[in-house]
Order: structure tokens, then sequence, then C-alpha cells
């Protein structure tokens, strides 16, 4: 199966026919796409809610059928085809959790196209990189969220962007408009969509989804993956916490993440049931949500987490019906695990994956409560995760080592860049991030290899943001390293050296600096620290290590209510 010749099948995807045998033969590939599953459930339950959308600035709902999803999803699919959108394009989106991102996975899919989601935190800095690099023809985004312009933003470095054709903005106005130009303009009625459908209905080894990660290295990676890698993982994490078609999910983690796509857009529709998406995380609002639609199942940062134990004691009995809070990203404190248990029905469970993996391991639900504060889980099906040292040996249990993971959820590629795929000849992918295994293969991560700093389950990229600080006039050297926080997991310190000619310099400034410079507000600093000197090995390396014990001690005033969104 698959599309010969479409664009992104030259551009760095990894796939050998043996690791392909090997997952069908495990039963972890079974050649289903979400579109399977969607017509599964319209026929089965064509009058089920699919997604009640929650709009918490202007507090409103609304709801779609099955039904309804399926005709909308047909009318956008033949509108993107008219449009011009060919087979392996990329279809790029800047969205909130709306259902429009939903219809919009699955408009795509109908036609054979790519999604790529994109954080409503970004800003022109980061777009004007991954709308390139993707090469997006096609780009949906709000006229306004949270009070700011994105048709304006767009509309700045929009020169800059030539493969980008066309720019729709829900909410906008003619030619642009969303709404005009897909959903009220009757597509179906001068297309042949049975055919269109079935010559363009993408195999499930075919990229379906780009997701951008924020790494190290300096640059975005565009992972790339296929219905059977991200199935491989929504099936045996559905299986886990026992979720069935009776089960609703609530999603306010951001659907541009890989939580919020595999676990708010994709397992609703695998299992049959409602998807509740709300926009802006806001810990009252969802008691509110939770108590109006008896969601059994969520996931999110750990942050929320505790922002939900927080507001709970307010709400009596109305949050009963939620069953699993997953909870990632940063671990949970015992404390929290502990609150929870006075104040929520649900089991939390702790988990821990990547961009190019999704949940990895998590914790089950019958494990004692001490296990989702002490642990991360041990492996789900079709997945194993191995600890060794530097040179690949396996270290004793309870020793910290590399966190290694190989099997079927495994990503495809990153875009353009296959000398990044990390994977051995084995099959085991190096994650980055040092963590101990215990007797039982529950995983404890303990530390990054890779320098990182994750903000309410945000990962800033922090040699991009030093590069940045490198520029400011007065600045010899920069590090910036992350200081814990109890509510966001960890926040951003920059240590700095001065120029002799710099006499002072305050976090004012280099934050204002950076936001001239169009880096998104979430990967500024909350703390400057000028020191004389930088801590450094023989050679001259920044010893990070060093400052991050520094860092320790910092204490940082509360940050805002709404935490990394």
């Amino acid at each position: 199966t698959g599309h010969h010749g479409s664009p992104l099948m030259d551009t760095g995807i990894t796939l050998n026919p043996q690791r392909r045998a090997d997952m069908v033969a495990s039963g972890a590939w079974q050649d289903q796409t979400l579109l399977d599953y969607l017509d599964t459930t319209v026929a089965r339950t064509p009058d089920r809610p699919a997604i009640i959308g929650y709009r918490v600035g202007d507090d409103t709902r609304t709801e779609l059928s099955y039904r309804d999803l399926d005709q909308t999803v047909t009318r956008m699919a033949a509108g993107l085809a008219a449009l011009g959108i060919q087979p392996g394009d990329v279809v790029a989106c800047q969205l909130p959790n709306w259902w429009q991102t939903t219809a919009l996975h699955l408009a795509c899919l109908r036609i054979g196209a790519i999604l790529n989601p994109l954080m409503p935190i970004f800003r022109e800095r980061e777009l004007r990189f991954m709308l390139a690099h993707g090469e997006a023809r096609l780009l949906v985004i709000p006229k306004l969220f949270r009070g700011f312009d994105y048709e304006a933003m767009i509309d700045g470095i929009r020169a800059e962007l030539p493969r980008l054709e066309t720019l729709l903005v829900i909410g906008g106005d003619g030619e642009r408009s969303f709404e005009q130009r897909l959903l009220d303009t009757p597509w179906e009625d001068t297309t042949d969509t049975q055919t269109l459908f079935s010559q363009r209905r993408p195999g499930a080894d075919d990229v379906i989804q780009i997701l951008y990660t924020s790494g190290t290295t300096g640059e975005p990676k565009g992972v790339m993956h296929t219905s059977n890698t991200l199935f491989a993982n929504v099936r045996p994490y559905a299986e886990r916490l026992h979720l069935t078609p009776d089960d609703t999910v609530l999603m306010a983690s951001p659907v541009a993440h890989q939580t919020g796509f595999m676990y708010g857009i994709m397992m609703p529709i695998y299992l049959g049931t409602t998807a509740i998406l709300q926009d802006i995380w806001d810990a009252d609002y969802v008691c509110k949500v939770i108590a109006a639609d008896s969601p059994a199942f969520t996931m999110a940062a750990t942050p929320f987490l505790a922002d939900l134990v927080k507001a709970a004691p307010n709400h009596g009995g109305e949050l009963d019906s939620l069953r699993i809070f997953v909870s990632a990203g940063a671990p949970i404190p015992s404390a929290v695990v502990e609150q929870a248990g006075r104040v929520l029905k649900a089991t939390i469970v702790s988990a821990w994956g990547m961009t190019e993996n999704g949940a990895v391991t998590m914790t089950c639900p019958e494990d004692p409560p001490e296990r989702a504060s002490q642990t991360d889980g041990k492996a789900l099906p079709y997945m194993e995760v191995n600890v060794t040292d530097f040179q690949g040996q396996p270290r004793p249990a309870g020793e910290e080592g590399r966190l290694l993971v190989r099997g079927a959820s495994l990503f495809v590629g990153y875009l353009k860049r296959p000398e990044l795929y990390g994977v051995d000849p084995d099959g085991w992918f190096n994650t980055g991030d040092l963590a101990r295994m215990d007797p039982d293969g529950y995983i404890r991560i303990t530390g990054r290899t890779k320098d990182v700093v994750i903000r309410g389950g945000e990962n800033i990229p922090v040699v991009e943001v030093e590069n940045l600080l490198y520029t400011f006039p007065g600045i010899a050297d920069v590090a910036l390293v992350g200081c814990p926080d109890e509510r966001l997991g960890e926040r951003l310190c920059a240590y700095v050296t001065l120029n002799d000619s710099a006499t002072e310099l305050t976090l004012d400034q280099i934050k204002a600096y950076l936001v001239e410079q169009q880096l998104a507000k979430n990967y500024l600093p909350e703390y400057l620290e000028v020191i004389e000197a930088m801590p450094r090995t023989a050679s001259g390396k920044i010893q990070k290590f060093k400052l991050r014990e520094r860092a320790r001690s910092v204490r940082l005033a509360p940050g805002p209510r709404d935490g990394a969104r």
C-alpha cells in the first residue's frame, strides 16, 4: 500500500521489511487506520456524540454526533482536494483543542494528506522554521485565541513561506474563511467522493502525522508516525487502563502534543466513545465539565493534577465519574497522590513517553498507589525498555543508566533528517533520558543526558534560547538550567557572566530582548543570576550539573495560574 512518489516518501522514512514482518506477526500492527474505526462507529452508533467541544474563553459548548462528524469530514476532505491538496502533502494546523482539529485530521486521512499539528504557543520564530521545513501547502489557524491575532502573525512571515499556498482562518473573512471555504460549500455534491476516497485512502504504513519536538540540538525535529505506529500504542494503552466504549474521554492537554493527539483525537474514535475537548486549562472549569458530561478518563501534565486536587473539595461528588487520571511529563509528588486519594474517586496512573513513541511506560490501575508517585510505570505491551551504561552494557536493577526503548510504537524517522534516527541495528532507540529500573521492570526517570528543561509538560529548547542570549550586548557566557518547581516540574534559570564593559543586567531586560527576537513566551527564563565565572571542565565545557545543583536552592514566586498553557 502507499502513495508512490508522494513528496515525503524520500524524506527519511526508516521502515525495514523485517520490522514490519515482526510487528505484524506479534499482533502489534493490525493495518487499521483511524478511518476504519470511524466507519465502524458511524455504522454502529451514528447518534452518539463524537465530540463535545468547550471553549473556555466564551464559555460555549458544541456537540457533534458521529453522523455529523462523518458528514463534515466528507465535505472537508472533498474541499481540501478541490483546493489542490494531493496525497503526501502536508496540511499544518495551529489550533487549540477545538473539534476542527479532529475533523481536519480525518479529512486529511480521507485524501492521503499528512497533518502537522503545531502548538498554539508557537510564534514567528518556531513557525518560520516548521512551516518551511515541513513544506506545508495549507495552514489552518484561529483568527483569535486568548487575545492573540494569529492571522496578523502569519501575514508577517508569509512572504518567507513560498510553499504555503492556502491560509484558512477559523472565524476569518472572505477567501480565507475556514467556514466559507470548507464547511459552507457542498463540495460532496460536485465531487465523486467515493472514487476520490478509495483512490487516496492511505495504507497503514504511510506517514499520517508530523509533530515537531524541540530537542537540544538547536533545530526542532519533525517526528513522523504512521497509523500502525500510533495504534500500536493507542490499543495497549486503552487496554491497560481497561477503557471501554462506555468511557467518555476528557482532553484538556493540547491536541498538538502527542498526548492530546493520541488520547484525545484517536483513542475516543478507536473506542467508539465521546471525546470532550477543552481549549484552555482551568481547574474550576474542568470540574464544571466533569460534572456536566461525566468523563471516565483524562490525561495531563503533573501540574494539572495538582490543580484539580486543589479545586476538587469545592465540588463534592461532582467528579465521581472520573475513574482514571494519567499524569505525565514530571514525577507526581507523593503528597499529591495522597491528596487525590482523599478528594477524588479516580485512580492516579503515572506514565512516561515521548513524541517519538507515545506513552511507553505506565503504571497499572490495580498497582498500589505509591507506584504512581515512586515510578513512571512499566513498558506497555509491544514495547521494551532497557537501562544501559554508555557502552551499551545493561545496568543492574536500581542503578542509573541510559534509557533505551524499542518496539511497535517507535516512530519511522525525522523528516528530512534520516541521519538523526538514533536506532541501533537491534532496534533500540536512545531516548536521551537517564533512568533506573526496579526488579519488576518499573522505571524511574532520573535525569536527561541531553539538556532539556521541561516546564509544565512543555520542552524548552535550551540551546536555541542560549544562542539568542549570546547575541545580547554585554553577555559573555550563558547557561540555562531548570530549577525544580512544585507545580510546573521545572522553571528556566539563566546563569550569565558579563563582559568587562557591562555593569548590570536584569531579568526584565533579557525577557524583553527575547520577546523582540520573537521567542515563545513559555520559553523565557524566570530567574537570572549574574555570576563571576562559569564552572568548567578541564577542556572548557560548562559544567551544567553544578549549575543545576545551585538552581535547586532557587525559590521562585508562584507563576501564572494557567501554567504552561
